[in-house]
């Protein structure tokens, strides 16, 4: 079947699903005069990574180097700077402490080459500085504290140093420096609240001496935790803090399952992770430091990289309905991660395993990679918009973007993600979405609708219907890749009149997201579905 009569296929697929009980319309009004202010760039502010050393990667590379220019994040997080695999310290026989960042300037170089700037997450420890052998996952990331809180100052002010003299002060100013990841996790720091707080305390004065206005800040904790204890630690001690960051999921058992061993259930919880950042804006405001930023350094619908929803269609309404809920809450937003490239648990030996990535491996983009990418085509200013499940967007030019998606969750009782989220699961209809533009200028338009949902840029389920292969051929991957491109459904010439209105009824089924965007003039082509 030819990419063409694929997409006339699948498009006929989603208008002709049956309705189940009585169709239901909702009604998105718009005045493109009728202006709300900036839309918040939150969404893209950041997005995470496995480790560092898999960022020495030729495909890893690639693969953000995509997600960049689609998605336009402007700063990316990953752990493990400082772990043996990026030789960045060791003791020599003769006792003295030796620096190496070659590994790190490799790293750093490749992401300002890009436009990506470097969130700096300070960990973990070096085994030659470790109080002890502990360590997580499979690249054996050690999480002890530091057997000299000296010598651990003394590296991360050469650090700094050296990241001053390479890229100067300027561009580091623009940098952030986050203390750790998740030390309120036994699997991840070894010691106490307070062994944290003294490594902080080193850290952020060892920053703070290379570049005072250098931002530092912690306490890059799991599941929102901790953030009243930093402020008041850091105001009542003097120590710098210029952000305060955690990370939450939307899932309520535990918070760490380093080999995805775990069953998870999606929360029912409708405020599950917006919740706990409009608890932590509320802690700042409270606090002795009320203006401080606050940044969730990770984020995603579940905690540990074998959970199907990360590859589901379903993802792509979640990721919307979670920012759209924060609203401005928080200075950033950072989705864990971009790519499956991704080795907490040793190499997968799946090609679509649950993985928390945009994109898998191979570099078949998910259904939540395009929740992004819409997101990047919006315009920066919002319009007013009263509708719970959509964004909408102008620009200089009289563009209006309506973005618009279902939120349901449909895992049954008793099922885990795991069991559910790899079958086939055709959506319910959930009736018609009115659209109604007012305050357009008279003429003619170009009206472009692209979509993401069940068999809509969705190779999740087009993989799942191959067998679920866990190998895939080249073939395979190009088919696959095929059915998610990110391209429009449908692209046309409209015309609006004297009265300044356009109006258009859509379907909407489960969990669809659809993007229209009206633009002045007439397309290239009159008529174009791919």
């Amino acid at each position: 079947m030819s990419p063409k009569n694929i997409g006339v296929f699948l498009l006929s697929t989603m208008l002709a699903l049956p309705l189940a009980g009585r169709a239901q319309t909702r009604v998105i009004e718009l005045d493109t005069k009728a202006i709300a202010g900036r839309f918040d760039p939150a969404f893209n502010f950041s997005i995470g990574a496995g480790r560092a050393n898999e960022g020495l990667r030729a495909d890893w590379q690639q693969q953000l180097a995509q997600v960049k220019r689609d998605a336009g994040f402007k700063y990316i997080r990953m752990h493990g700077l400082l772990s043996d695999d990026m030789a960045v310290y060791r003791v020599d026989p003769q006792g003295k402490e030796q620096y190496n960042f070659q590994y790190v300037d490799a790293l750093y170089d490749y992401l300002l080459s890009i436009g990506i700037k470097p969130f700096v997450e300070l960990g973990f420890m070096p085994s030659q500085m470790a109080s002890g052998d502990k360590t997580v996952f499979w690249w054996r990331g050690n999480v002890t504290p530091p057997k000299d809180y000296a010598a651990w100052e003394r590296l991360i002010k050469s650090l700094a140093a050296h990241f001053t003299e390479r890229y100067g002060a300027q561009e580091v100013a623009s940098w952030y420096f986050e203390v750790w990841n998740e030390p309120n996790l036994d699997g991840f720091w070894a010691g106490s609240q307070d062994d944290y707080l003294k490594l902080y305390h080193h850290a952020a004065r060892a920053i703070k001496s290379v570049g005072a206005n250098y931002k530092v800040g912690g306490p890059a904790t799991a599941g929102a935790a901790w953030i009243p204890e930093m402020i008041a630690y850091c105001a009542s001690n003097a120590v710098p803090l210029d952000f305060v960051s955690t990370h939450a999921y939307g899932v309520n058992q535990g918070f760490l399952d380093e080999y995805g061993t775990t069953g998870t259930v999606l929360s029912k919880d409708d405020d599950a992770v917006s919740a706990d950042v409009i608890r932590n804006r509320k802690q700042i405001a409270a606090s002795a430091m009320p203006d401080l930023e606050l940044h969730y350094t990770e984020w995603s619908s579940s905690y540990t990289p074998a959970d199907p929803t990360h590859d589901s269609y379903h993802q792509a309404a979640y990721i919307l309905q979670k920012l759209k809920q924060v609203g401005g809450a928080a200075q950033s937003m950072s989705y864990w991660v971009f790519t499956d490239i991704f080795e907490e648990a040793g190499p997968r030996m799946e090609a679509f395993h649950g993985g928390f990535g945009l994109m898998n491996t191979q570099g078949i983009k998910k259904p939540a990679y395009f929740a992004y990418q819409f997101l990047n085509q919006l315009a920066p200013t919002a319009l007013k918009n009263s509708d719970s499940q959509s964004f909408a967007t102008t620009d200089q030019h009289g563009k209006v973007q309506l973005l618009l998606w279902d939120y349901t969750r449909t895992l049954p009782e008793g099922v885990n993600n795991q069991q559910y989220f790899i079958k086939d699961l055709p959506p319910r209809d959930k009736g018609k979405v009115d659209v109604r533009m007012n305050g357009l200028k008279t003429g003619t338009y170009t009206l472009t609708i692209s979509t993401v949902g069940y068999k809509r840029n969705d190779a999740f389920t087009a993989y799942i219907g191959m067998g679920s292969p866990k190998q895939l051929g080249k073939s395979q991957v190009a088919a696959l890749a095929s059915l998610a491109s990110g391209k429009p459904d449908e692209q046309r010439t409209v015309r609006v009149g004297a009265n300044g209105r356009f109006t258009m009824q859509l379907p909407l089924r489960e969990n669809d997201v659809v993007l229209l965007e009206l633009s002045a003039g007439k397309p290239a082509a009159r008529r174009t579905v791919h």
